[in-house]
């Protein structure tokens, strides 16, 4: 019986992650972080190497998270990463800002009606309880 417990936890903990990456790409694409870096970067003619780099990174990242490796990279190589992690947090947090009113404008093109309200809160209360969970149940803190 343990072993199908740990099937069904393996196929929710696969799904979320999964939704969770498809979030997070389909929000960088929809803000369209990367044409306006390379905008203003003027490396227009590298954007598909852009795009490789956040991939990678990204898995790299999750890749990391998963499986605990030890990364013995030394005060450098943490203000690297924390350099690299903070353009991106800052210019997808940019982004948003800009963009504010991709939630309302897809609730209007899917003709979306009722059960907004129930949508938000469902989004809300789910980012909410899994970051208690990861923190507190998980040991984050």
């Amino acid at each position: 019986m343990e072993i199908f417990q740990d099937i069904i936890l393996a196929v929710i903990g696969f799904a979320g992650g999964i939704a969770v990456a498809a979030g997070t790409f389909a929000l960088i694409t929809i803000l369209g972080i990367v044409p306006r870096l390379t905008d203003a970067l003027k490396i227009g003619c590298d954007i598909y190497k852009m795009e490789t780099a956040i991939a990678l990174g990204g898995t790299v990242g999750s890749l990391i998270t998963v499986y605990k490796f030890n990364l013995h990279i030394g005060i450098v190589g943490m203000v690297i990463c924390a350099l690299f992690a903070g353009m991106f947090v800052g210019s997808l947090a940019m982004s948003l800002a800009e963009s504010l009113k991709v939630i309302p404008i897809m609730f209007k093109r899917t003709r979306l009606k009722t059960g907004i309200p129930v949508i938000v809160v469902m989004i809300a209360l789910g980012k909410g309880l899994g970051t208690f969970y990861q923190l507190f149940i998980c040991g984050g803190i």
